[in-house]
């Protein structure tokens, strides 16, 4: 099914996209609330509470988007992070499973453009859902079960959910292929709910394809 295509809307002056180039700026607290102890960054680190902070209680974005991780040198669940404030764990967090943050990173805006294929089994074998410039908050809702074992993100920057409505662990695609939901840091081939990482700054309504 194919939709026609808006232009994309014009960005605020000033703003970033959070591309190659961009600016990124990040700002940890380590109290919830914006209080304590901050710490500016503008580039990634594998341990956030390495200089003064004891812990991350909330967060500033100001310009991205950033990935940040449950524990140092980028591992654990991820954590999707667009301009904007998080005043608390929770709210950076879709699992409400873990309130630790330890490392971010800048992530990656390679395109404007959004296009990702969703396999239904390993090695991108079986049914197939192409998703062009669109967030899908139920892959159940367009005929599309909740079994994504493999995945090829063939533009832009994605993020999966574990559950409908952008609910449950994330997982990040940037542009590439995944073979195998372990290169995910899945432990099961479950998602159920997909959308672009766009910095709240680009919009073009797309279309989805099932095969």
């Amino acid at each position: 099914m194919t939709e026609p295509q808006s232009p994309p809307e014009p960005m605020a002056a000033g703003e970033s996209l959070g591309e190659i180039g961009g600016n990124y700026k990040i700002t940890i607290f380590e109290l919830e609330n914006f209080q304590g102890q901050k710490r500016e960054l503008t580039e990634e680190s594998p341990n956030v509470t390495e200089e003064a902070l004891e812990k991350v209680g909330s967060i500033q974005v100001e310009s991205g988007p950033w990935l940040g991780f449950e524990r140092q040198a980028f591992c654990g669940e991820q954590f999707v992070l667009e301009k904007g404030a998080y005043p608390r764990w929770d709210s950076w967090s879709n699992s409400h499973s873990s309130d630790s943050l330890m490392s971010v990173r800048p992530l990656l805006i390679d395109s404007h453009d959004h296009k990702i294929h969703l396999f239904e089994n390993a090695g991108y074998n079986g049914r197939k859902m192409e998703i062009v410039d669109d967030d899908v908050p139920s892959l159940w809702a367009h005929g599309f079960q909740d079994r994504v074992a493999s995945i090829k993100a063939l533009n832009g920057t994605w993020v999966g959910y574990e559950y409908p409505g952008y609910r449950g662990r994330q997982y990040v695609f940037e542009r590439g292929e995944y073979q195998h939901w372990n290169e995910w840091d899945a432990s099961q081939p479950q998602i159920q709910s997909v959308r672009r990482v766009r910095d709240q700054q680009w919009h073009k309504h797309g279309c989805f394809e099932t095969s």
